[in-house]
């Protein structure tokens, strides 16, 4: 954060306490004088390129791929979905969405992470839009009539949480159950967890069996973590109590 404005001064005495050297970077980055910098925050990540290897060049080396793979894969299916010449606004009957959140890995604890509430009140504002009918259709609905329509459309709903799967490693095979051992490049992973770390249920994997079918793909893979070994946790049920 900076600012040219002559009626906010920073705090001299915080910036005494700062690297000189990192506050000239950031000063020559931004193109501000360093005596302008009120405050920062700054994460450091690793810049090195993702690369393809492997004997056939089946693998992709990369950081972060857990989890912004789930997110660019979420926000190309929502452009070639809002692109489809047939998926046009008088003919959609329900709402895509799709929400990316911060801090997955530290607990969604936060005011922009899965566990705060922009969903909920992003599914109620778009319910209360649509509950407010043109005037010449008539009068908009009540306040009861809204807050039924928003239980409904929550009931309704189908929130599909996408993350990264373990795939078996060669050298330390028994990690997984034997019979729930993914493999690399071998299609979808449904994840189950019966300590609720997971969000799928019988219906919602049944769901996502159907639409590999549908599609061609291969059958899903199941994965069951071992009985004697933890897991993480992924954001769907952490919407869905919420």
């Amino acid at each position: 954060d900076s600012t040219s404005s002559a009626s906010v001064k920073p705090d001299g005495e915080w910036a005494t306490s700062q690297e000189p050297l990192l506050l000239s970077v950031i000063g020559e980055e931004l193109d501000v004088p360093i005596d302008a910098i009120a405050d920062f925050e700054l994460s450091l990540y690793d810049t090195q390129p993702a690369a393809i290897c492997g004997g056939r060049n089946e693998f992709l080396l990369s950081a972060r791929l857990d989890n912004l793979v789930s997110c660019f894969l979420a926000t190309e299916a929502l452009a070639l979905h809002v692109n489809d010449p047939e998926k046009t606004p008088e003919a959609e009957r329900d709402i895509a969405l799709i929400a990316l959140f911060d801090h997955e890995e530290i607990g969604s604890g936060s005011a922009v992470g899965a566990g705060s509430p922009i969903m909920g009140e992003a599914v109620r504002r778009i319910s209360g839009a649509l509950s407010c009918p043109p005037a010449a259709t008539g009068p908009p609905l009540s306040n009861a009539a809204a807050d039924d329509l928003f239980a409904a459309t929550v009931s309704r709903s189908f929130v599909l949480s996408a993350d990264m799967a373990h795939a078996v490693h060669p050298n330390y095979a028994a990690k997984h159950e034997k019979g729930h051992g993914p493999k690399m490049n071998q299609g979808l992973v449904i994840k189950s967890n019966s300590n609720q770390r997971y969000a799928t249920n019988p219906v919602t994997a049944f769901v996502v069996r159907e639409l590999a079918r549908r599609n061609g793909l291969p059958p899903p893979q199941e994965f069951v973590v071992r009985n004697d070994c933890p897991c993480g946790s992924t954001i769907g049920p952490i919407i869905s109590a919420a």
